[in-house]
């Protein structure tokens, strides 16, 4: 059984910043990779970033140069570090395990102009 719960979404202006947390409880033979999605209102569900184990990191082209994705294998936590916000950012986050395809219920995340 695993168990992902994020924390750290808010409300910012656009420019700003926030930090996501994902705690991973649980087998973390289920975390080797550990992913970030977002859902807006209305739309798909869209990948946002991903870092494995050894701390690859691989990120989606809208935000790209401006989240960065880190993790503490000690802590079983993933953090996603957004800055330069937009309102097009305004979304669910969500956090993901990988390979036991695990999802956290998310946190808001919403970005005013």
């Amino acid at each position: 059984q695993v168990q992902l719960v994020e924390s750290g979404g808010g409300s910012v202006q656009a420019g700003g910043s926030l930090r996501l947390s994902c705690v991973v409880f649980g087998y973390t033979s289920c975390s080797r990779v550990l992913n970030w999605y977002r859902q807006a209102l209305g739309q798909e569900r869209e990948f946002v970033s991903s870092i494995d184990s050894s701390g690859r990191t691989s990120y989606a082209d809208s935000v790209k140069g401006r989240f960065t994705t880190s993790r503490d294998n000690a802590k079983n936590t993933v953090l996603l570090q957004m800055n330069s916000l937009k309102p097009d950012d305004t979304a669910m986050y969500y956090c993901k395990s990988l390979p036991c395809n695990t999802w956290g219920r998310g946190t808001q995340v919403t970005v005013s102009s």
